[in-house]
């Protein structure tokens, strides 16, 4: 036997005896409530050999390692150890043959590392998967909630005077912001069932104000893109219904419409049917939908075939949250379709409520 595995040899038998000593004990670990003694021991001897096997034969001989807290900690312990004992080692071929001891630790180490993918696939199927989409979503739509504040003070220059194309710009982050802070909260709202996607009491408001708003939003989208947004407002007064529901429902569709529309307009219109209803639709000039489209439109979490295929998200979302508000409003969500465009309508109804009322309310 050479001098250098002789060192080697007595430091692998050092850290095996360290190892049994720590089974027998489980100070740290059992201290810690990461394992029972008893637990210890076979985990440490598999590790070791795990070590063993790299050094010798490289990292495919090390065979599978179980992952977890309990082999992390007690790899953690004999690396700490063998460090200490290699200090009395001194220099020469016996302190190379120790740094590759502990290159294989290192080595088996990286083996025990989560598989995060894994591990993320296994929360998202798990008993908290929903609860864990809820938070991802509320940490998403917190960020952009602070951009829609600073862009909209930008904009209205309450830091300074702002340039056209500045406001321009500004109102394209605004949009974008928009954008991404309504998909967080349909996710929220679709994993929590759709029980609060409408307000919980109607309101009187403007029809017109809210065509108006979705317009607003939208515009530096259509500018960008070289087209026109026409609304076309019922006559002007107050009615009584869902306003920020109709409203997430517009921005929506219309943001879907501009982005399928290459040249042409968009028009929002809201047209009588009865004294207290009104049909509501999106018309785009764009290419249309697909007749192989049509039939999952609205569901959630379908995937688009081609790259270029009609789908108002990677995700459905959208179409499936309008569609679960139109419900709660008491509609029905519909679409017409053809090469010369495509038409989102539906029909709520939605009272006259006059000017008096809405001083009571």
């Amino acid at each position: 036997m050479s001098p250098t595995q002789g060192v080697v040899g007595a430091v692998a038998r050092t850290l095996l005896e360290k190892a049994t000593r720590l089974a027998v004990a489980g100070a740290d670990l059992v201290q810690e409530d990461v394992a029972s003694p008893d637990e210890v021991a076979p985990v440490a001897r598999g590790l070791l050999d795990a070590v063993e096997a790299n050094l010798k034969s490289g990292p495919e001989a090390q065979g599978s390692l179980s992952r977890g807290r309990l082999p992390q900690r007690v790899l953690g312990l004999v690396r700490r150890e063998f460090v200490r004992l290699c200090q009395d080692v001194g220099t020469g071929p016996d302190l190379i043959e120790c740094w590759r001891y502990l290159a294989a630790i290192e080595a088996v180490a990286e083996q025990l590392e989560p598989s995060w993918d894994q591990h993320f696939a296994d929360r998202l199927s798990g008993p908290d998967g929903l609860e864990l989409v809820v938070e991802v979503a509320h940490d998403l739509r917190s960020p952009l909630t602070s951009i829609l504040f600073l862009a909209e003070t930008l904009q209205r220059g309450r830091s300074g005077p702002v340039s056209p194309l500045q406001q321009r710009q500004l109102g394209l982050v605004y949009s974008a912001a928009f954008g991404l802070s309504s998909i967080a909260s349909d996710v929220i709202e679709l994993a929590r069932g759709g029980d609060r996607l409408v307000d919980l009491e109607p309101l009187p408001f403007s029809v017109a104000d809210i065509f108006e708003s979705v317009r607003d939003i939208v515009q530096p989208i259509a500018e960008e893109k070289g087209l026109e947004v026409r609304v076309v407002s019922p006559e002007q007064g107050a009615r009584i219904g869902h306003p920020v529901a109709l409203s997430r429902v517009l921005l929506n569709l219309t943001t879907n419409a501009l982005k399928f529309t290459d040249d042409g307009s968009i028009e929002i219109s809201g047209l009588p049917v009865s004294d207290s209803a009104l049909e509501i639709s999106v018309r785009d000039t764009g290419r249309g939908i697909p007749a192989t489209s049509m039939a999952m439109l609205f569901e959630p979490f379908r995937r688009r075939q081609k790259e270029r295929e009609y789908a108002f998200s990677g995700t459905g979302l959208g179409l499936s949250i309008c569609r679960k508000l139109v419900e709660a409003m008491r509609g029905e969500l519909r679409v017409e379709t053809g090469p010369n465009g495509t038409r989102f309508f539906f029909i709520i109804d939605l009272p006259n409520v006059d000017s008096s009322a809405i001083l009571r309310s």
